[in-house]
């Protein structure tokens, strides 16, 4: 088994095996009517797979397998053999949605050894290295990374003894009834011989199907929970949510600070932490507020505000429009003078000069709102 030394893993030999989950459904929630790999969503200007890869490879992990779904091409287009992020990257592509360990069976001829399973769709900074050394430490069959929150009623909670082993798996309990408050995290080390307790060919799920099956079996589980960052990026609320906790640096993620070669009017004012993309123009008396990310060729117009929203690719903003704790899509034209207020618009859609979208509502890709 690879060794974890000093916050690195040492995997000189074998390896550790990283596969990224990123199918079946796993689309975004952002964009109604728009599917877009949450792998691809960009935080901060980058790509969220780019940041896990980033995170995988600084602590020492060397391979990785990113399972996918839906529009697998463009994500192979975009990171290749993965060795522009310093790891070697592979890929499996499921031809139907065979849920989480059902994607993960497919790999079982390419793994050997132990592995890590990462959700795609999750943001955090924890110690993976310190993982590793509990899952050897405790010799266990899996070990799973575990996230503490206020009300576990929203989730599956997994119940501890005091070694941190793994008691009892419970599906969203009432408040006053939950006998723990750690949650999954979406990030576990397995042996191989979790592989003989799943089912071939067949929908199967980490959380509903493996893990309290090995449980029931008497294999040693246990529970890793770190004080660390997490979060994920599967609402709206949370996809914003990450980007204002990344600026006001909660979590420990390399972005770009700087404006690029952003142009910005001597007159415009920026208050807050904000992050410009390549080629960027902000206009005469224009206010950005952050925490807020405009992507590369975002214009923004004469005495316009944007204020806590992220702005993708090619957004236009007209004179005098406001933007607020909003994300707009790729080529978005919000016209002069008009409102978008907590709301979420899909690539290529036009909010009319003038026009009003409020809070909790979405436009999707290519409306005229």
């Amino acid at each position: 088994m690879p060794r974890a030394e000093n916050g690195v893993l040492k995997n000189r030999r074998q390896g550790l095996v990283a596969v990224i989950l990123a199918g079946g459904h796993g689309g975004s929630l952002l964009l109604d009517g728009q599917y877009v790999p949450r792998v691809l969503l960009p935080l901060g200007g980058k790509p969220l797979l780019e940041h896990q890869l980033s995170w995988l490879a600084a602590q020492g992990v060397h391979s990785a397998i990113l399972s996918l779904g839906r529009q697998a091409e463009g994500v192979r287009a975009r990171f290749g053999d993965g060795s522009g992020f310093g790891l070697k990257l592979r890929y499996s592509v499921e031809q139907s949605p065979l849920g989480t360990a059902g994607a993960v069976k497919l790999l079982e001829p390419l793994i050997t050894g132990t592995f890590i399973v990462l959700n795609g769709d999750i943001v955090t900074d924890m110690d993976l290295s310190a993982e590793v050394r509990l899952h050897q430490e405790r010799r266990a069959t899996g070990t799973l990374f575990l996230v503490p929150v206020e009300d576990p009623s929203r989730f599956g909670v997994v119940e501890l003894d005091k070694s941190q082993r793994v008691l009892a798996f419970t599906e969203k309990p009432k408040r006053e009834e939950a006998l723990a408050n750690t949650i999954n995290g979406g990030c576990y080390i397995l042996e191989p011989e979790v592989f003989g307790y799943m089912p071939k060919g067949e929908h199967y799920m980490f959380e509903r199907g493996l893990f309290p099956g090995l449980l029931a079996a008497g294999r040693p589980l246990y529970g890793y929970v770190p004080q660390c960052y997490w979060n994920d990026v599967g609402t709206p609320a949370t996809y914003l949510g990450v980007h204002y906790d990344i600026l006001a640096g909660k979590v420990k993620l390399p972005l770009p600070t700087k404006q690029a070669d952003a142009g910005i009017a001597s007159t415009a004012v920026l208050d807050g932490p904000v992050v410009f993309g390549k080629g960027c123009k902000v206009g005469a008396n224009a206010r950005i507020e952050g925490p807020s990310v405009l992507g590369d060729g975002c214009v923004v117009g004469d005495k316009a505000v944007v204020s806590r929203s992220v702005l993708w690719d090619g957004v236009q903003l007209g004179a005098e429009c406001r933007v607020r704790e909003s994300a707009l899509g790729r080529r978005v034209e919000v016209g002069n003078g008009a409102s978008v207020e907590g709301a979420i618009v899909g690539d290529d859609a036009v909010i009319r000069e003038g026009g009003n979208v409020t809070s909790g509502t979405s436009v999707a890709v290519g409306v005229r709102a």
